[in-house]
């Protein structure tokens, strides 16, 4: 039995496996005629996610509440293993994304988790989080891509991304990856709410080397704050710090490249990585 080995709890993953059990058998459907009733599924599938060793897409999760007419019991259960993923620190933080009015992010040596590829961000957990399994990590993946989704809203609150020129340089082993996210770069960063600059090397030292800070606005107009360094984050919340950080913030604006020029340097890395791909 998968438990959580802190507090000794039936984890969400196994919870999430056992709840689809019940709702089978209550059917009286065995694996094999649930698989032919979802469809495109198939019953080791299922079984691997019952037994909480694989967790299901959001499509099958989608299928199998609409098939058991859970209202949405199943959905409820896979958006808490997602968060479950998430380390406590940030959870509280990034709960709030969704009804941010504004988001200003600075990183250091990587592209901003909003505008990461997919491939680009299963390559840095790899490298970053070894011991996590394959399994784990594409749920990391997910979480990150389904996150993403703010910039694609209507109402998509506004996007200031600032990174310091290592987060282009700093390069997959695969230049395809780099070219690729160079690509999405690219895309998102014309989008008329969204904002990307690179601070470039010839800026020389700024106020926020060694780290990186994401600044949410909330609907009230509170300011909060995130501030990232190696394997930890800390939420801060407290005026004088915020405004602190703001400041950081704004000089390190001052020092960055436009966005046409942060985009021309942008396509510059483009071209080396595929030029290297291709070589």
């Amino acid at each position: 039995m998968e438990l959580n080995g802190e507090s000794g709890k039936v984890t969400p993953r196994v919870r999430l496996g056992r709840r689809l059990r019940r709702l089978r058998e209550r059917r009286g459907l065995s694996l094999r005629q649930l698989s032919e009733q979802v469809g495109g599924y198939s019953h080791s599938y299922l079984g691997r996610v019952e037994l909480g060793d694989q967790l299901p897409s959001e499509a099958l999760v989608t299928s199998l509440d609409q098939f058991f007419d859970s209202d949405g019991v199943l959905a409820d259960l896979l958006d808490m293993v997602h968060e479950s993923l998430i380390p406590e620190y940030s959870r509280t933080f990034l709960s709030k994304e969704p009804a941010a009015e504004r988001i200003q992010v600075f990183t250091s040596s990587l592209v901003p988790g909003l505008l990461q590829t997919q491939d680009y961000a299963r390559e840095l957990f790899r490298r970053s989080l070894p011991r996590d399994s394959d399994d784990v990590r594409n749920e990391r993946v997910g979480i990150r891509m389904r996150r993403q989704r703010i910039l694609d809203r209507e109402d998509a609150p506004p996007y200031w991304a600032i990174m310091d020129e290592a987060a282009l340089r700093r390069s997959a082993r695969d230049r395809s990856i780099m070219a690729g996210q160079m690509l999405h770069l690219l895309s998102i960063g014309i989008r008329p709410r969204v904002v990307v600059q690179v601070l470039p090397f010839s800026a020389g030292m700024h106020p926020m080397l060694g780290g990186g800070v994401t600044l949410m606005t909330l609907k009230d107009g509170e300011t909060i704050a995130q501030v990232e360094s190696f394997a930890s984050e800390e939420g801060v919340s407290s005026a004088r710090p915020v405004v602190d950080l703001t400041e950081r913030f704004d000089l390190a604006r001052s020092m960055a490249l436009t966005q046409d020029e942060s985009l021309d340097l942008i396509r510059v890395y483009l071209k080396e990585y595929e030029d290297e791909r291709d070589s």
